[in-house]
């Protein structure tokens, strides 16, 4: 069965369920080797799931955000670096659509090879730069030449790099005082993936570094110009707290299951009569209820406003972010104090959700950055 076939969000959540069992399966040996799950990804592919965000006009199914972030969060229950991976792919397609940011011609022959099984994703970060959110100029270059431009530099994190086609790099261009949009093909010579990835979370993601070396792309291929750090309101990121949301689920379920089943000699029944456990069970099913409330509250009012009325969601939408992600985190902890010294086994799911929702707090955007556009946006309102 393909997510084409299916009519109802309902129907996608069930479909993607049976996939995200085949995810649990085969996300511990991915997180022990630090290798791609290159099968899960191409599983999304064959199903039809990266033609959803693809606009109705090319043949896709150009889902709502709030169709999004459910079944991203569903991904996530059954691995969240297959989840964050494909999510910056979906998500920057529909962003694209939406926001009309390229030329038509460039975005519908990316669209028609999407329709083909091509993946991408943006390449922003740098060594020197840190996150891109921050408004740190790219140390990348573009350099005017004849047939187009030619680009050098280096990026990290760049998040499922086994598998992208399409790159969007962030550059300056230092002969005209501007910084911007690059969509350079995995063909091109002069790029190179170096494997770099060795963070002890999200092993999977295959976040490694991107280096170009005289990557020759051609006028068009300059997609996009802007202001580093002011991208605007950004619906689609909301992928991520939904990642870390789907993760969190997991280990609230692993929990309860431990919890029925886990019977020490030292009382009658299982662990789960203790009414220290269901405290922590009804703490965690609060959190829970808490941040799906927000999540799918602010991915509907983003749906359904007007986009002038979008442009002004930016400290709700990074509120979604904050409280989702550390919720998030606050539910793999109880979960863990439920399971006991038996969490931090190699072998339990629990140690690889815990190290794989705090990569929550360095995904856009940051903590401190939410706190302050929300005092700003208290203290501007306080001034009417």
């Amino acid at each position: 069965m393909k997510f084409q076939d299916t009519k109802t969000i309902d129907e996608k959540l069930k479909l993607m369920s049976k996939l995200s069992e085949g995810f649990l399966k085969r996300a511990a040996q991915v997180d022990e080797e630090g290798s791609f799950p290159y099968e899960n990804i191409k599983e999304l592919i064959e199903t039809g799931y990266t033609l959803l965000t693809v606009p109705k006009r090319y043949g896709g199914a150009e889902i709502s955000l709030y169709e999004l972030v459910r079944l991203q969060e569903q991904i996530a229950m059954g691995d969240g670096a297959t989840a964050l991976s494909i999510g910056w792919h979906m998500g920057i397609i529909k962003n694209l659509d939406e926001k009309k940011l390229w030329d038509e011609t460039v975005f519908e022959k990316v669209i028609e090879d999407v329709k083909k099984g091509a993946l991408l994703n943006g390449a922003a970060s740098e060594p020197q730069t840190g996150s891109p959110t921050r408004g740190g100029k790219p140390t990348t270059t573009a350099a005017k030449v004849q047939d187009g431009w030619l680009l050098n530099g280096r990026k990290t994190f760049t998040t499922m790099s086994p598998m992208l086609d399409y790159f969007i790099v962030s550059a300056s261009v230092p002969e005209r005082d501007e910084v911007g949009n690059f969509l350079v093909h995995r063909s091109l010579a002069g790029v190179e993936i170096e494997e770099t990835w060795d963070s002890i979370a999200m092993r999977g993601t295959g976040s490694h570094d991107l280096v170009l070396k005289d990557v020759l792309v051609s006028d068009k291929d300059y997609v996009e110009r802007f202001l580093p750090g002011k991208k605007g309101a950004n619906g689609w990121l909301l992928h991520i707290p939904a990642c870390y949301l789907g993760i969190a689920t997991a280990a609230q379920k692993y929990a309860i299951e431990f919890a029925k089943s886990y019977s020490p000699n030292s009382i009658e029944g299982t662990i789960l009569d203790i009414p220290t456990v269901q405290q922590r069970i009804g703490e965690m099913e609060l959190l829970l209820l808490e941040a799906k409330h927000f999540l799918y509250s602010v991915a509907k009012e983003w749906d359904s406003s007007p986009e002038d009325e979008r442009a002004l969601l930016g400290p709700l939408l990074g509120a979604v972010k904050h409280s989702v992600t550390n919720k998030a985190i606050q539910v793999v902890d109880l979960a863990m104090r439920i399971v006991g010294a038996r969490s931090l086994s190699q072998k339990n799911p629990l140690q690889r959700y815990y190290r794989d929702v705090r990569a929550g707090l360095h995904n856009p955007p940051m903590d401190d950055m939410t706190i302050q556009l929300l005092a700003k946006k208290a203290i501007a309102a306080d001034r009417l």
